[in-house]
């Protein structure tokens, strides 16, 4: 849902929900991304890798939920003036996961108001640590 009201310091945005991060998306997005890690499409190679044995979630997949989010908030991805983020963690098949924001800053430079937010994206638990945070700026 868009904005409804300005946004203020210290507003939460709204998380995008990935219930269930699917194994054969991630196998797809490896071969439109022409991906050669095979951590994305080869259990054996996961296990090999010492992560498990799942399918790990590209870094671009799971930061697009960052950009998912602050589209579903702003009402357009156009809105996005940048972002920056780093990753902690690995997103694996099967994970469920939220991407969430706060506002950290409204200011307004030639008549824009731009929104300063610290995003995330972190599995779906009590006290969950960030597998991806950052910052972006978006333009109401």
């Amino acid at each position: 849902m868009a904005l409804s009201t300005a946004p203020r310091v210290g507003d939460d945005i709204p998380t995008f929900q990935v219930d269930s991060v699917n194994a054969d998306k991630i196998r797809i997005m490896a071969l439109i991304f022409q991906d050669p890690n095979p951590i994305h499409f080869d259990l054996d190679a996961v296990r090999e890798a010492g992560l498990g044995d799942k399918f790990v979630n590209q870094g671009g997949v799971t930061m697009a939920y960052i950009i998912n989010m602050l589209t579903a908030w702003t009402g357009s991805r156009a809105s996005i003036r940048s972002l920056a983020t780093r990753f902690t963690a690995n997103v694996f098949a099967g994970d469920a996961v939220e991407a969430g924001g706060r506002v950290t800053d409204v200011r307004h430079l030639d008549g824009q108001t731009l929104v300063d937010c610290d995003v995330w994206v972190r599995q779906v638990s009590a006290d969950a640590s960030p597998v991806v945070a950052g910052t972006a700026t978006v333009a109401i």
